[in-house]
């Protein structure tokens, strides 16, 4: 048996399984996830902005599917991912400027992304809910 046909054991690298999961990185995960969300959501608006276009009728159907409870929830899912997004890159944009990178401080901006977010998307859905 030649030399080359020996597998070397090597160690496997670390996977998500090994580590326990903290705040940064919970928020870096949903980060990358929210932003593919709202690319998807993107997809709706455009939908919206074609039905405009389109005339009355498919305008009354699209918003019918829009004013629905399950699309009330897309919209209420679409509003916090683009706030949470909002938040996390101003979260990385304070990173970006070599501030905030204590372990506390971290953990405390991490903890106020999850928070702004879901504050902001219930501001934002009060002042929706008003005006219509």
């Amino acid at each position: 048996m030649s030399q080359s046909d020996v597998k070397a054991v090597r160690p496997l690298s670390p996977h998500l399984q090994i580590y326990k999961p903290i705040l940064t990185m919970v928020t870096s995960i949903l980060q990358r996830i929210t932003g593919a969300a709202l690319y998807f959501g993107m997809l709706l608006v455009a939908w919206w902005l074609v039905a405009v276009a389109s005339g009355p009728a498919y305008y009354d159907f699209v918003s019918g599917l829009f004013g629905s409870i399950i699309g009330y929830l897309v919209l209420f899912g679409f509003t916090w991912a683009l706030m949470f997004h909002l938040l996390g890159g101003l979260r990385h944009f304070l990173w970006d400027t070599a501030r905030g990178m204590e372990k506390g401080t971290r953990d405390k901006i991490a903890l106020a992304n999850v928070i702004g977010s879901i504050l902001l998307t219930v501001v934002v859905w009060i002042i929706v809910l008003a005006v219509a």
